[in-house]
């Protein structure tokens, strides 16, 4: 439970204070790389984060990127650090009544599972406030919930693609570039762990949970506010650049003496 309370003596006296979400208890539901870049931020920050994940295997990015067939990728381990671990089989009834129990005691519900597929397990945002109303459940999908591409599926350069950061990249006389950081996973990851942030700091007013949705394009969107603006202001498409910067001092890759 996140509370407000006074500094405690040994704080006071200048010892180090407690994480920032200490005692937050966080159950991941995630996969790859959007999802659990959030709920890695949130253990960062000290919340107690239980991946929960398929029995035998895990979740997918254990092995599909794996580097030796005996480990975790490093993949997997870059995105789950402080985290801890249990197999659920969401598919049995045993396995949706041992989730029941954790979400009846989280703070924080993670999941980014294709649209429609938590619901369809049984567990859709009514029947969670129902078993917890003080529950933050947050969902990171491709697309917005009202818009056509709602049921579609999603990755990084999907992403990407559709919310204009490989539109804005690249050589003027060449193709959209993909830009080599996977934004559209974990940048729409850290919008996500945001919106938790807020809505575990509003609880304490309203003492209940709430439904965050975070769209991966939308995301993409946000982060190219700069490029737009300028795009508004002219009222026209704007070329790609390179590396120059548009509207400021020359800004451009120079060779410099050694």
């Amino acid at each position: 439970m996140l509370e407000k309370t006074a500094p405690s003596a040994a704080a006071s006296a200048g010892s180090a204070p407690a994480a920032a979400l200490a005692g937050i208890k966080v159950l991941d539901l995630t996969q790859f790389e959007a999802g659990p870049s959030c709920t890695e931020a949130l253990a960062w920050f000290g919340a107690e984060v239980v991946k929960v994940e398929e029995p035998n295997r895990g979740e997918p990015g254990r092995w599909g990127f794996t580097d030796s067939p005996d480990a975790d990728s490093h993949y997997f381990i870059f995105y789950n650090l402080n985290k801890r671990s249990v197999t659920c089989n969401l598919k049995s009834e045993e396995g949706k009544a041992l989730l029941t129990r954790l979400i009846e005691k989280a703070d924080v519900l993670v999941e980014n599972m294709a649209p429609g597929t938590f619901a369809r397990l049984g567990f859709d945002w009514p029947k969670l406030s129902q078993l917890n109303p003080r529950l933050i459940f947050a969902q990171v999908k491709g697309f917005a919930p009202e818009s056509p591409h709602a049921n579609y599926l999603c990755f990084d350069m999907i992403a990407q693609a559709m919310g204009g950061t490989m539109g804005v990249n690249g050589p003027p006389d060449a193709p959209p570039i993909k830009p080599g950081a996977s934004v559209g996973d974990t940048g729409t990851g850290m919008l996500t762990a945001m919106g938790i942030i807020a809505a575990l700091y509003q609880r304490m007013a309203t003492g209940r949970g709430q439904h965050i949705q975070i769209a991966m394009r939308d995301a993409m969107l946000n982060y190219c506010r700069t490029p737009m603006s300028r795009q508004a202001a002219l009222k026209e498409q704007l070329p790609r650049t390179g590396n120059a910067i548009l509207g400021t001092a020359p800004g451009d890759l120079y060779k410099c003496a050694p």
